[in-house]
C-alpha cells in the first residue's frame, strides 16, 4: 500500500514550502533529501524514502558516497536520480572550493585545516595521499591529490611532492592521506614517512605544518598530538 503524496499534506508540513518560508535550516536531513528526490515509490513517499536511505546508510553523507549498485536496491532510485545525486555532491564541493578561494581565508588553525581536508577527502574509496600548499600567510595556494593506492597502501614520491611545492612557490605544506576503511590512527610507516618528508622540506626551507589522516570514523592530526619533529604553527 503506497503512502499519500506529499502534495496532499498540509502546506505548512511540506518540506519545500517550509524551506521557502522558514529557510533551509528549518528542514531535516531527510526532508532536504526528499526535496531533491521529488518523488518516492509505491511503498514510500519521498520523505519516507529519504528516511529509509539515511537509516540504511547511517547518515546523509554515506548516501551521497554510495554506489549506483547500492542505491538501485531501493525502489524509486535509478540511474537518473543517482546521476543527480552525484551532480549535487559535486556542486557542493565546487561551491565550497570557490568560497575558500574567494574569501582567501587563512588556514591558520588545525581545526580549519582539518575541516578543509575532510571536505576534500571524505568519501574516498581508496587510499589517497594529498598535499595542501600554503603561502607565507597560510592562504591556500593549491590542493593536489598526488598519489592513489589500494584500500590500505599508497606509494609516495617525496621528490614529486616537493617539485609541486616548488612550482606553487609554497612556504608551508600540510600532507594528508586517507584510511578509507580503517581508523584514523597512524601506522609505523606513517610516522617514518612524516620524518622523511619533514627532513626533505627542511632542505628546501619549506615548513611541514601537519600530517593529517582522514577516515570514516574520524581524523588524526600529527600537529595536535605533538608528533611532528618540531612545533607546528597550526598547533596554537
Amino acid at each position: 500500500m503506497s503512502l499519500s503524496s506529499i502534495k496532499s499534506w498540509p502546506e505548512q508540513e511540506r518540506p519545500r514550502e517550509r524551506l521557502l518560508s522558514q529557510g533551509a535550516s528549518s528542514v531535516s536531513d531527510a526532508e532536504l533529501l526528499a526535496i531533491f528526490l521529488r518523488s518516492g515509490s509505491q511503498q514510500y513517499s519521498a520523505v519516507e524514502l529519504a528516511r529509509v536511505l539515511i537509516q540504511h546508510f547511517q547518515g546523509l553523507a554515506p548516501v551521497f558516497d554510495a554506489s549506483l549498485t547500492d542505491l538501485s536496491g531501493f525502489h524509486g532510485i535509478g540511474s537518473s536520480k543517482y546521476a543527480q545525486l552525484m551532480a549535487v555532491k559535486e556542486l557542493g564541493r565546487r561551491y565550497l572550493s570557490q568560497t575558500y578561494n574567494a574569501l582567501r581565508q587563512a588556514l591558520d588553525s588545525s581545526a580549519l585545516v582539518m575541516n578543509y581536508l575532510r571536505y576534500e577527502l571524505q568519501g574516498e574509496k581508496q587510499e589517497v595521499f594529498a598535499v595542501l600548499y600554503l603561502d607565507t600567510e597560510l592562504h591556500k595556494l593549491a590542493f593536489k591529490k598526488l598519489f592513489f593506492g589500494s584500500l590500505q597502501h599508497c606509494s609516495i614520491s617525496i621528490n614529486q611532492l616537493l617539485r609541486h611545492a616548488i612550482e606553487q612557490h609554497a612556504v608551508h605544506i600540510v600532507i594528508a592521506h586517507t584510511h578509507p576503511f580503517g581508523f584514523a590512527q597512524p601506522s609505523t610507516a606513517d610516522h617514518e614517512l612524516t620524518k622523511q618528508i619533514h627532513a626533505a622540506c627542511q632542505l628546501l626551507e619549506i615548513k611541514l605544518l601537519d600530517h593529517c589522516i582522514i577516515a570514516p570514523t574520524g581524523s588524526f592530526s600529527f600537529a595536535e598530538q605533538q608528533l611532528l619533529p618540531s612545533p607546528s604553527e597550526l598547533n596554537k
